[in-house]
This record gives structure tokens, C-alpha cells and sequence, in this order.
């Protein structure tokens, strides 16, 4: 089976950085690209990032460029996603996905930016 469990949310003040994991397993995670898609409450799904198979440099949505990075490691099957000058308007539960797939998400995280 597919499992996707994304780790590492919690309160954080604005300004504030928070870095987040999602654990792969159950498919050859180094043939996909991964996404990161967030979703606040009462709002519909909005992608984040995607990174390719090999790694590099992730593509990324207008209201995060610049604030956030993404990377995996392929020998580890962990995606990552280092998120640095949070917002309030980031508080969302975050979750991974193969590819840009919203519908593979497993476990989400909350992340709370609130001062």
C-alpha cells in the first residue's frame, strides 16, 4: 500500500520557520515527482510545491516562493519542506503527494502560525 505521512507541524509565531517531513512507502518513491499541497480550514486544496524525481530545484505557488524550499532524499524516501517567514495565511494542514495527486495525500500535519 501507498503511505504518505507528512511530520513536523506545531505553533509557530510569524517570522517563524518550521520544517516539515513526509515518510514514503509502499511505491519506488525515487520514480515520482513529489508535491506538497495545503488546505486551511473551510477552503479547498491549494498546491505548494512539486520537486522532481531527482531532486533539485522545486517549483513553487506565488504565495510561497521565496519563503519556502523543498528537497528529498531519495535514499531515505523522505520529501521535505523548510518553510522560513511564516504568515498567519500559511496555518493550514499540510500534506505530501505523488506527483501533483491531491487524492494520494495520506497523513496531513497542522501547521499554526498565530502570535
Amino acid at each position: 500500500d501507498v503511505q504518505l505521512q507528512a511530520s513536523g507541524g506545531g505553533e509557530v509565531q510569524p517570522g517563524g520557520s518550521l520544517r516539515l517531513s513526509c515518510a514514503a512507502s509502499g511505491f519506488a518513491f525515487s520514480d515520482y515527482t513529489m508535491s506538497w499541497f495545503r488546505q486551511a480550514p473551510g477552503e479547498k486544496p491549494e498546491w505548494v510545491s512539486s520537486i522532481g524525481r531527482a531532486g533539485g530545484t522545486g517549483i513553487y505557488a506565488d504565495s510561497v516562493k521565496g519563503r519556502f524550499t523543498t528537497s528529498r532524499d531519495n535514499a531515505k524516501n523522505t520529501l521535505y519542506l523548510q518553510m522560513d517567514s511564516l504568515k498567519p495565511e500559511d496555518t493550514a494542514v499540510y500534506y505530501c503527494t505523488r506527483q501533483s495527486d491531491f487524492g494520494s495525500r495520506g497523513q496531513g500535519t497542522l501547521v499554526t502560525v498565530s502570535s
